[in-house]
Parts: structure tokens; sequence; C-alpha cells
């Protein structure tokens, strides 16, 4: 039995090296590709305990946690999506922002994914804010490292009620497997409101 549950506080902090290597293992998957260690992770990590209106969700097998789902508001990443939103008619005071949802492998198709969405979601919705936001990498679909077993999550979104924002794409940096250097990669974003 898997237990899914938001960290705060003390619990958060001792979670954040283990969400860490989370990030570092999912994302070095398909489609990111990430080529990550702990000395990048440590500081980007420092914005969940430095926001009060932060989330941390965690998924546990036994003690062991196996996913992670956080966000913050989306004004605390206003430097790196500002741009993105410049021609929205969304205000991003408004908007809350799911950041990473990672999940090991073994786990995934028995309704972390959901879990992960619904804790969110009502902890910006407690919050006050009026949409939910997070984006997602886009890689061509010929692109020599894209498994024949790969499925979009595309369907999983739209289920929940989330839409992709037309023209509302973020460019982020980072180290491709087999890549000697940062390269920027486009990121669409998908919105739903609360």
């Amino acid at each position: 039995m898997i237990d899914v549950r938001v960290l705060t506080g003390d619990a958060l902090d001792r979670a954040l090296d283990d969400v860490a290597r989370l990030r570092i293992a999912v994302f070095y998957e398909w489609p990111y590709l990430y080529d990550g260690d702990l000395e990048y992770e440590r500081p980007y990590m420092q914005s969940y305990r430095d926001s009060d209106r932060a989330v941390l969700v965690g998924a546990f097998d036994g003690d062991r946690l196996v996913g992670a789902s956080t966000g913050t508001p989306m004004m605390d990443h206003a430097d790196d999506f500002a741009a993105a939103f410049a021609q929205s008619d969304y205000d991003l005071n408004d908007v809350f922002y799911c950041a990473e949802s990672v999940l090991l492998p073994d786990y995934r198709g028995h309704g972390i994914g959901n879990a992960f969405f619904d804790h969110r979601e009502d902890h910006a919705r407690d919050l006050g804010f009026k949409h939910i936001a997070f984006c997602g990498v886009i890689r061509p679909d010929d692109h020599p490292m894209r498994p024949a077993t790969y499925r979009p999550l595309d369907p999983f979104w739209r289920k929940r009620g989330y839409q992709k924002l037309d023209g509302v794409i973020a460019q982020f940096s980072w180290t491709d497997i087999g890549q000697g250097a940062q390269t920027p990669k486009p990121l669409q974003f998908w919105i739903r409101p609360l």
C-alpha cells in the first residue's frame, strides 16, 4: 500500500534530498533526458524551503520515497515564466504552478499521479488561486532517443481538465544525456481553472 501525503515543515525539509534523487532518476528518462546532479538540484530544492505557500506531496512505500510532486505560486517563478505568459490573459498572481511530478516506473499506473494532482489542486484552491498550471518539455516526434513504446501524458492531463495554452511556451536549459553543455528546451504550458 502506497501512502501519498502532503509534507510540511521538518518532514518536507528531510525529504528534499530524496526528491532531488528522484528528479535525477526520473528526468533521465524520455522526454526530459536530463543529465542532472545533486549540486544543481540542492539549490533548486531550496525554493520549497523558502516559500511558505509551497507544497510537496510524497508517495511512500514504507519509509522509502518513491514519488514526489511539488508546487508553488507562479509568482515564485515570475523571472522564469513572465515572458512565456506575456501575451496571455492570465495574471500570474492568480496562477499556482505545479512543478515536477516524479514517480519511479514500478509505481506508475496505480492512481498515484491522480493523487499528486488532487493534493496540489486542493492546496492551490485553499490558498485562493483561480488557476493551476504546469509545463512539459516539447521534443520532436523523430528524436533519435524517443522510445517506440512512449505514450504522451496528454490524454491524462486532458481528463483532469487541463488544456494547452497556445503560444505559452517557456524556455529552460539543462544538459541532455550525452551532451557536454546545457541547451535551451521549449516547455508547453497547460492550465485549468480551480
